[in-house]
């Protein structure tokens, strides 16, 4: 493979790369070495400006005359687009995140390919409903919301972004996007994408940098009408705060402690190999990642067993190895903090049943930001390993004595993401699920998606959902048209209304009077 040539990424702005108006540039690190991949623009408070304006020129020009075939059309061309490119976007994405190519050569960038042909499709077929009356008819329709900011995180970097982009375009809005920094490369490639289809300018932009100066100033910027959020539940407090004053439609999608409820009539085999992928794909870099394992006491042992022979198999290393199942983490700061959390388990003489430290790794791997799998017992419900989201490869084991107990540990948390429940009796699997606290519950299974389907969580996990007509009512507005049939003159319409309270009394039913004291 040739050696890559370290460049800038640049903002996409009215339908050109250009760099941030400071001039100023950000370093973005490959994570399973240590060095740096790319500069990306440090964008700020002008930048957003300048993609505002640019925006709100788009949403008044040609774009807005795009009928909902011609927006479906794009969807489906960016799709046809992203799968001629797919190596090149697998390649980036894993070089990007430190993520085994493995992955995103057959989840992410499929899944973030069938985004944009899902939405191409729902809008297609999207439906409202009309109302009849004798007088009137009122039908609803959708219009879209106009400019509509879109900030996404480092672990799904392309996948969760057009989740957004597809139904946002769809829907015939103008964009504003801003990936993380940590993970530029694959939104910088989809902004060329949009740009070879053919869409009008202003009506996709790409602004890089950090989220305290450029995404602080698009959340704040009184011409943004919309913000979509996928992060941290601390993070997304703020920006909820900060678009309050401004009456903003909002949707946060934050984070997850998700428990894994395996119960002793399970298929052992399958249920173990689903645990195992549910905790530590992607290094448990996800917000859907079940975290807290909690097992039936009678087969207790047999499950830890079993996931440790699971987890001692598992290839640790180079993210362009076609075997390696565990990647490197997002930077060594994420790492630090990891390594902290594994730190109080240890001093609070929890057990550290295989992991908790850094893999021994050849050149250039072992510069890397890579750990371990790791599984701990032993903690209490209010350790800090158990009650705060830790996104990475360290999972706790926990027994359960019966339904009442799996269901009061799993519950007993301040986040409501997802959960997933393995067990071989139907009628528990629907008592459980619906006893849990959270927004998606998966039955011997875990991230089986269909897009048509709700997603988002409880409690400190988010508010509002995205997915099929979600999408569509988040990134539209619904407006009700009432059309008059016929215009009944003052005397017809007051003796309509006098008949009309008369057809309401019930059979043989006597007007209610009141007496006079």
């Amino acid at each position: 493979m040739a050696e890559h040539t370290i460049s800038t990424l640049q903002n996409f702005v009215d339908g050109r790369f250009v760099p941030a108006i400071s001039g100023r540039t950000l370093e973005d690190i490959e994570p399973a070495k240590g060095t740096l991949l790319h500069h990306i623009a440090r964008s700020g408070s002008q930048d957003v400006e300048q993609a505002v304006q640019s925006a709100r020129c788009a949403w008044e020009g040609p774009w807005s005359r795009w009928d909902t075939e011609a927006r479906a059309a794009l969807c489906d061309r960016i799709a046809q687009r992203m799968e001629e490119r797919l190596e090149e976007l697998a390649l980036a994405e894993s070089r990007d995140t430190g993520k085994p190519i493995q992955l995103t050569r057959n989840l992410d960038i499929p899944r973030a390919i069938a985004n944009f042909r899902f939405f191409a499709g729902a809008i297609r077929h999207d439906t409202t409903h009309s109302h009849h009356q004798a007088e009137a008819l009122h039908y609803t329709r959708r219009r879209p919301i106009g400019l509509v900011a879109l900030i996404t995180p480092w672990n799904l970097p392309l996948y969760l972004l057009t989740w957004k982009v597809a139904p946002a375009l769809a829907m015939g809005n103008v964009i504003i996007a801003k990936p993380s920094e940590m993970t530029p490369w694959t939104a910088t490639l989809l902004a060329e994408i949009i740009e070879e289809v053919g869409l009008p300018k202003g009506v996709f932009q790409l602004l890089h940098g950090l989220g305290t100066e450029v995404g602080q100033a698009l959340i704040e910027h009184p011409q943004v009408q919309a913000i979509s959020f996928t992060g941290g539940t601390l993070t997304g407090a703020k920006v909820a705060a900060a678009a309050a004053p401004h009456f903003k439609k909002l949707s946060l999608e934050l984070g997850g402690k998700n428990p894994t409820l395996i119960f002793e009539d399970c298929d052992l085999a399958t249920t173990i190999q689903g645990a195992c992928r549910a905790g530590f794909a992607n290094q448990g870099q996800i917000c859907l990642a079940g975290s807290r394992i909690l097992v039936q006491r009678s087969i207790f042992d047999a499950v830890r067993d079993g996931l440790l022979h699971t987890l001692h198999s598992m290839q640790i290393g180079d993210p362009l190895d076609p075997q390696t199942k565990l990647g490197a983490l997002i930077s060594a700061e994420h790492r630090a903090k990891i390594e902290h959390y594994v730190q109080i388990a240890q001093d609070h003489g929890a057990t550290v049943h295989c992991g908790g430290h850094r893999p021994t790794l050849s050149a250039p791997f072992d510069q890397g930001f890579f750990y371990t799998p790791t599984l701990i017992s032993g903690l209490p419900q209010n350790s800090p390993l158990i009650q705060e989201e830790i996104f990475g490869p360290v999972v706790t084991l926990q027994a359960f004595d019966d339904e009442a107990d799996a269901i009061g540990m799993a519950n007993d948390i301040r986040y409501g993401l997802s959960a997933t429940v393995w067990t071989r009796d139907l009628q528990r699997a629907h008592r459980v699920s619906a006893a849990l606290e959270c927004g998606m519950v998966w039955v011997n299974t875990w991230l089986q998606r269909d897009l048509r389907t709700p997603f988002g969580g409880f409690k400190a996990s988010g508010i509002g959902r995205e997915g099929g007509s979600h999408s569509l009512d988040f990134f539209g507005e619904l407006q009700n048209i009432t059309i008059a049939l016929d215009h009944p003159t003052p005397s017809e319409q007051t003796g309509a209304l006098a008949s009309f309270g008369q057809r309401t009394l019930p059979p043989q039913a006597t007007p209610l009077t009141r007496s006079r004291s």
